[in-house]
């Protein structure tokens, strides 16, 4: 077995991935997901902490993005401006990755608990931008409003993107679903 081979992490989720879109989330293994991935169980472990998190593992490093992109937005932007910065930011990841995305997403929405791990992801996403927005000397509430409206116009963008009929980039989708947000705030 390849266990000391480069790029185990992803090896792992794509497998996994794989795993789950034909035979299931309930019916897949661990020791199924390592043995398709040419890795150990133990391999995995070392990388996951059980067979949900590989499916969230870019998370924290998303977050890390999104966050960072609205800290480091201009100083004089506007809470929302800098929420639309960590959005364009996040739409970089996205760049080639529609169609993992498309089954990622088939694979969460088949399962409650995989569900419910994702609610709770986009909690913590949540939290951590309006705390990024309150060190930018944004004041409660809104601070938390616009958090909870960047997690939404992210998820109601991403959904949009994976759409089969939808060959926009991401970031194209997600600037229009902001304008969309921003149009109905204004009363259009």
């Amino acid at each position: 077995m390849g266990r000391w081979e480069p790029n185990a992490r992803e090896r792992l989720a794509k497998a996994a991935l794989e795993l789950y879109s034909e035979r299931g989330y309930e019916q897949t293994t661990v020791a199924e997901i390592a043995r398709l991935a040419g890795l150990t169980e133990r391999t995995f472990f070392r990388h996951y902490a059980d067979k949900r998190e590989v499916l969230f593992g870019g998370s924290s490093g998303l977050q890390e993005l999104f966050v960072n992109a609205v800290a480091l937005a201009p100083g004089a932007a506007a809470p929302i401006d800098a929420m639309a910065a960590g959005l364009e930011a996040v739409s970089e990841v996205f760049v080639d990755r529609r169609e993992y995305s498309r089954q990622r997403y088939a694979v969460v929405a088949a399962h409650a608990e995989l569900q419910e791990r994702e609610l709770i992801k986009l909690a913590s996403l949540s939290a951590a931008l309006a705390d990024a927005l309150r060190g930018r000397g944004v004041t409660e509430p809104a601070a938390s409003l616009t958090a909870e409206a960047g997690v939404a116009v992210f998820k109601v963008g991403f959904e949009r993107w994976i759409a089969a009929a939808e060959e926009r980039t991401m970031a194209q989708v997600i600037r229009e679903s902001l304008d969309e947000l921003k149009a109905v705030t204004a009363g259009g």
